[in-house]
């Protein structure tokens, strides 16, 4: 099977690549880090296609169970069914919801499964899948059932660190930090998603977007996918390198609210480009 690699739409350090086919190799979940916008998500559609595997998205929130990914057991079907006569109340397993993890033990060829913002949920939430993640298998306690894994799935992780993952949880994964990309890194980037555009735009508009997140005392840096939108907006209305530079010495950039996602922030460029004309 070939390994993972950077495609058209997805540019990935050699680090990033070496971390998948290694947790690939070890048949570790991955475990990717990473601030918001650095293409955490998006790895695991990159890695099914590179791979030729379907992908299964489990999207983690604060209310979701761990329990869920396995399966649920729907008692209030069954009481309302049992209570019209319906015949399906004999059999339990009708009644029995299957997780995303049991689709993915269940398939017939080898897949990937995204197991996305997993720090969103309760701090136990990784704990409670620890037995099921080594062993591959769970059991259904209403069925009295073994649910074992045909093949091993490909499983991608991904947190913002908004809590701290147990360690006996981290100990089952291979990790790996997305660090942000360098500018020639963001230009492949750009140039991958936007071929067609011009040189000296996309060089100003990459001056301006560093400027902008290494400005002292920013609350939330332009990520990736922010730096994608603007440049749209600014090739959808137009502009040219000429008028980035002219907004360079204004602090605050044409279409800003693409890249600025908070009043603290927009009012911190606005102080600057005071103190700037005051200067």
């Amino acid at each position: 099977m070939a390994g993972f690699e950077s495609t058209k739409t997805y540019i990935a350090s050699r680090d990033l690549e070496v971390a998948v086919n290694a947790a690939v190799a070890l048949q570790r979940p991955l475990l990717v880090k990473g601030e918001p916008g650095t293409g955490k998500t998006m790895l695991a559609h990159q890695v099914a296609q590179s791979l030729g595997m379907p992908l299964i998205e489990w999207h983690i929130k604060s209310t979701t169970r761990a329990q869920q990914g396995l399966y649920e057991y729907d008692a209030v079907s069954r009481l309302r069914d049992g209570q019209l006569g319906d015949e399906r109340v004999r059999d339990i397993s009708n009644y029995i919801v299957r997780g995303k993890l049991w689709e993915a033990f269940d398939a017939e060829h080898p897949t990937v499964v995204l197991i996305d913002e997993i720090d969103k949920a309760d701090i136990e939430f990784p704990n409670d899948l620890l037995l099921e993640l080594d062993r591959m298998q769970f059991f259904v306690y209403e069925t009295r059932q073994t649910v074992t894994a045909r093949h091993r799935p490909v499983i991608i992780i991904t947190s913002n660190n908004e809590k701290e993952l147990p360690d006996a949880f981290l100990r089952r994964c291979f990790f790996h930090y997305i660090r942000f990309p360098d500018r020639e890194t963001m230009s492949r980037i750009v140039e991958s998603h936007y071929p067609g555009i011009k040189q000296e735009l996309a060089h100003e508009a990459l001056s301006v977007f560093f400027r902008i997140r290494d400005t002292p005392g920013l609350k939330k840096p332009p990520a990736t996918s922010e730096l994608l939108d603007w440049l749209k907006l600014l090739m959808v209305e137009d502009l040219t390198p000429e008028t980035l530079r002219a907004d360079g010495k204004q602090a605050l950039p044409a279409l800003h609210g693409a890249l600025l996602k908070n009043e603290q922030d927009i009012h911190l460029f606005e102080r600057l480009a005071f103190l700037s004309r005051r200067g």
